[in-house]
This record gives structure tokens, sequence and C-alpha cells, in this order.
């Protein structure tokens, strides 16, 4: 049995949280973080060549960044960059994949990887991904659980089952965001966070996907044949949009035999870079806990996270805990604690400015 091996990175965010650095035209996933020169989608791709070639990766984004997608990746197919003309959530984006994964191997091994998160041991990320290709080997659903280093509102949870050794588990239960003092005792309970990672043989899910979500299977079928016969841009623009816009976690995961997932646990200093705290936590601090890009001056500030432009001062007095991006054309003052509303603002631009500022 073939054990080729491929890979799915979804790279379709808006990254709303990160207004107004991340906008429609240039999400967060396209942006470089933490003095990087890399942008996340970058440094994802990076870090697996050693897992597989180049040419097995595939990126599914929007249509409006395919372009982009290929500037920043030029060592990458071209017909690699799947371009969504509408987004449609996971489970369309990685079963679109796993047609193209199919195309060329019918048991090729799959990857399926989000573009954002911030990785700081990639040493033991490239061996927890492949210690989870291998075990997808035989044919399970995979995932990976990251040991919580905290207790966390803003993930999904995995509840381990029996041990298959190894540092792996059958998946017992999906567990969605729960509230603070739910998540502080999943932590005492060693539960782990879901890191939206998955691993399985293109073909199998194919085949679940043709068990939990038919329209979506029916799609992927006729998709099969416009790629061998050369026309599948067509097919895709007159169906993609109508698809059920339905994640991979709730469209399969949670629907699949039980038993039939598997989870290897993993500790690389993994970071969902969802929020402006996110990046605070992840970025290097002064000895009043501030953290800048570009010119700052601070005075009596503590634990601020403060991002402008390299030839303007942003200069703040007496203040703690803020957010402070600022841009050409927008202005962004939050306190750290409410950084996940961010995406509010947006919501709110949408009905009241159109595009203008997002």
């Amino acid at each position: 049995m073939s054990n080729q091996r491929f890979a799915c990175i979804m790279a379709g965010g808006s990254g709303t949280r990160f207004w107004p650095q991340s906008r429609a035209a240039l999400p967060k996933q396209f942006l470089a973080f933490q003095g990087s020169e890399e942008s996340l989608l970058q440094a994802t791709v990076r870090r697996i060549r050693g897992l597989l070639p180049v040419e097995n990766v595939y990126v599914v984004t929007s249509q409006r960044h395919v372009a982009e997608t290929t500037r920043q990746l030029p060592d990458l197919p071209v017909d690699n960059v799947l371009g969504e003309p509408a987004g449609r959530n996971t489970a369309p984006c990685v079963g679109w994949a796993a047609a193209h994964v199919r195309a060329r191997d019918p048991q090729g091994l799959m990857a399926v990887l989000p573009a954002d998160p911030y990785i700081t041991d990639e040493a033991g990320y490239v061996a927890t991904l492949d210690k989870a290709l291998c075990a997808a080997e035989q044919g399970s659903m995979v995932t990976v659980g990251i040991r919580p280093t905290r207790p966390e509102t803003g993930y999904g949870y995995i509840e381990c089952g029996a041990p298959l050794g190894d540092e792996v588990a059958v998946v017992a239960k999906f567990i969605e965001k729960p509230p603070l003092e739910v998540a502080e005792r999943f932590v005492q309970e060693g539960k782990l966070w879901n890191s939206g990672m998955f691993f399985f043989r293109c073909q199998v899910i194919l085949d679940q996907i043709a068990t939990h979500q038919p329209q979506l299977s029916a799609f992927l079928s006729a998709c099969s044949e416009a790629i061998a016969q050369g026309n599948e841009r067509t097919l895709v623009e007159a169906q993609y949009a109508a698809l059920p816009s339905i994640s991979i976690d709730h469209g399969i995961m949670e629907k699949a035999q039980a038993g039939s997932i598997h989870v290897v646990q993993g500790d690389f200093g993994w970071h969902d870079v969802g929020s402006w705290t996110s990046a605070w936590e992840l970025s290097e601090t002064d000895n009043e806990g501030n953290a800048t890009v570009g010119k700052a001056l601070l005075l009596d500030t503590q634990n601020c996270y403060v991002r402008g432009p390299s030839n303007k001062l942003i200069a703040i007095v007496g203040m703690s805990d803020l957010v402070v991006v600022d841009t050409p054309d927008a202005l962004l003052i939050v306190p750290r604690e409410r950084a996940q509303d961010v995406k509010k603002i947006v919501t709110h631009l949408k009905e009241s400015q159109g595009d203008k500022y997002i």
C-alpha cells in the first residue's frame, strides 16, 4: 500500500481578530509576526519540508488570495493552489484537496494543517506530525491533541480514551469551547486542546464524507472527473458556493464511528495566533512587560502591545494592558483582555462602512 505523503494547508481564514493589520485583501496568514520575515503561511510550509516534497503540498485559500499565495510560495506548483470562489468552512476545503490527492495517489496519506499556528519547538512539531502520519497508515483518522499550558476558553478539547501506546490513544470525545471553570477542570483531568490538525488516507476521508456529507461527496465525485478532463475550474465556479458550510470537526469527526479516530499527544510550543493578545504573549517584552513593533515611547506604562509604522512615533503615558495598532488608515485601541472582540469592529464596519476599512 502506498505511503506517499501529501499536505493540505488551510489558508482561507479572514483573520478578523487581527484588524486593522489583517485585512480582507491580506489576512493574517499572509503576515509576519514576532519579528520574523516569514509569514505564518510560509513558516507552515517550510516546517513540513522534511516530511514530504513541496510538490505534494496543496494550499486551499480564497480565490482572491491565489496570486499572493503563489508569490509567497514560489516553489509550490501553481496547480497546487486551490482558490475557493466562496468560503465554505473546512469540510469542503479538505474534501477538495483530498480529491486532488486521490487523482495522484488513491491511497495517499494526507496531513491537514491550519496555515496560521506559531510553533516554538519545530523539531518536536515535525516529530509529532511524523508520528501522526505513521498512525494514519493503517486506515484510522488521526488528530493531534496539545497538552494544555493553561485553562483556555477559546479552544475545543479532546477527551482521550483507551491508550494505544507511544502517546497515542483513541479519541473518546470532542468537546466544544468551555467556560473558564470547566476549562480549569479539563486541564486537571488531562484533556487536550484540539489543534485542528488531521491525518488520514485520502480515500478514508472521502469515504467518511460520502457517509456523512452526501451533497459534498457528490460534488467531489464530479470534481474528480473534472480534474481528469481538465475542466475543474468551470465546475468549481458553478457549484462550490452552494456547498454546505460546515467544519471537518462537526461534519465528519464528531459523526465518525466510535474508536475510529486516534489522537497523538503533542507538546511542541503550539500557539494558535488568534488575537493581538496572542501576539503580545509570544513577543519579547521590556522590563515593564511591554512589546513593541515600530517606534514607541512608553512612560509609566505596563503590559501593552504597541505596533505601528517605523516612521511614526507612538507615545503612551500611564496606561496598562492595552493593545495599540496603528496603520495608515485605521487605529485600534483595545484592552488586552478584550482583544477577541476586535472581530466585532469588523462586523460593524461591514454593516456601516462597506468594504472601506476591511
